[in-house]
């Protein structure tokens, strides 16, 4: 097993996602970005890149968290965030993430959690391009505590 492995989510606005992911025991570093799957003109999503140590953090409870973040139900759209951008997705960079996040998303769904269905998309990560650094830990950096300025 790595030191560190990486998981990429999108959960609408990425300050208030990498802001929620730092606080985690086990993970090792954040970054926001942009993720797109492996295909011509493909959505550009924010997510957030979070570096963690297998051995202290597993990637499901890690998706455990991502639930907590926002609505996974929320086609597009997260809070006051419209637009193919904030989409609920997990970026994936092993089949085995794959199937630990659709396996999650088929518990979730037949939880009764939420009152409508799960629309989080699970694609393998195309490409990951980080965004300025003025935008790195933007909250933390600016004394806020959510997206909601």
């Amino acid at each position: 097993m790595s030191e560190t492995e990486q998981a990429f989510f999108g959960a609408g606005c990425f300050w208030g996602a990498e802001a929620a992911f730092r606080k985690l025991p086990g993970v090792t570093d954040t970054r926001v970005g942009y993720a797109n799957e492996n295909a011509p003109n493909a959505t550009r999503i924010e997510v957030v890149k979070v570096d963690f140590s297998p051995a202290k953090l597993t990637f499901e409870l890690l998706i455990e968290h991502f639930w907590d973040l926002h609505d996974p139900t929320s086609v597009d759209r997260q809070g006051e965030d419209v637009g193919t951008k904030y989409r609920s997705a997990i970026f994936t960079t092993s089949s085995q993430q794959t199937d630990v996040a659709r396996e999650a998303i088929s518990k979730l769904d037949s939880s009764g959690r939420f009152s409508r269905p799960i629309v989080t998309v699970v694609l393998p990560l195309g490409q990951f391009d980080m965004a300025s650094d003025e935008d790195q830990r933007y909250l933390e950096r600016n004394g806020l505590f959510s997206c909601g300025l």
